[in-house]
């Protein structure tokens, strides 16, 4: 993926405010963000993401957030340290329930999952006002990572969030209205899951290109203990070093005894 091409995807992490209203109305919104030659469909993906272990080291300063989907459960673990701001502002939508029924309705394999505004029926959902962009953070949009999504405006980020298929260094550079992406936390337990959304086909619905033919519903956003926490993603450590056993081999089958040939049936005596 070339610098200019993934330049132009993230200039399209953004909360899509005006594209649900008409399809039309979409298509010139778009234009308008993704001024420039290459798109998401032109970019070819890269090599497929490796396994990599936690970005951000934990600290007793994490919140711990579970997004239960229709894929299954991805735990976060969100650095209340570093980005105060946009924890804060995740948390609090998170109690509110606003998560709660949306989908993930942009999907680029090797390079994001991004949910949290929409319905399945392509409705958006009010947000709250807008957050301060906390980019210089020194947390980097890698794999498993999560970020905000926003439009151009470098502080227009409300509910809509990301979390990195793949280590995406220049959504850390200021590509994007003179700023870049602010990464608020990172998967502790469930990136197998982000792997199968990012794998869904997708169609475009209501003039939004990227979206899943079949929904990933987030059914349900709950704050977590670090205990519940570290326990999912213990689990999910020790499904990992466990060996798979092999398969038993099957044995070979007794060939059937071939059936006797039928007896020569004696010719009709002629008749005189």
């Amino acid at each position: 993926m070339t610098t200019r091409t993934t330049t132009v995807l993230a200039s399209r992490l953004f909360n899509r405010s005006n594209m649900s209203r008409f399809a039309a109305a979409a298509a010139v919104a778009t234009s308008v963000l993704l001024a420039g030659p290459a798109t998401a469909q032109d970019a070819k993906p890269s090599a497929p993401p490796p396994a990599g272990a936690p970005i951000v080291p934990a600290t007793a300063e994490m919140t711990f957030v579970v997004l239960k989907t229709s894929k299954g459960d991805i735990v976060l673990e969100l650095n209340t340290a570093k980005a105060p701001i946009s924890v804060a502002n995740f948390v609090d939508y998170v109690k509110s329930g606003q998560y709660d029924g949306t989908v993930f309705h942009r999907v680029i394999p090797s390079f994001m999952v991004q949910g949290g505004g929409f319905t399945a029926a392509g409705d958006q959902k009010k947000t709250k006002p807008s957050i301060q962009n906390e980019w210089k953070n020194g947390l980097k949009n890698m794999r498993g990572t999560i970020a905000m999504a926003r439009t151009n405006d470098p502080n227009s980020a409300t509910a809509q969030f990301f979390i990195n298929h793949k280590d995406n260094p220049n959504l850390d550079q200021p590509i994007s209205g003179g700023a870049g992406y602010a990464v608020f936390g990172q998967v502790v337990a469930g990136m197998d899951i982000v792997d199968a959304i990012a794998a869904e086909k997708t169609t475009v619905k209501r003039g939004m290109p990227n979206w899943p033919v079949a929904d990933v519903t987030i059914t349900k956003a709950e704050v977590l203990t670090k205990d519940d926490a570290m326990k999912a993603a213990d689990a999910e450590k020790a499904k990992k070093a466990t060996p798979t056993a092999p398969a038993t081999p099957v044995a070979p089958t007794t060939p059937s005894t071939p059936a006797a040939p039928a007896a020569p049936t004696t010719p009709a005596t002629p008749k005189n």
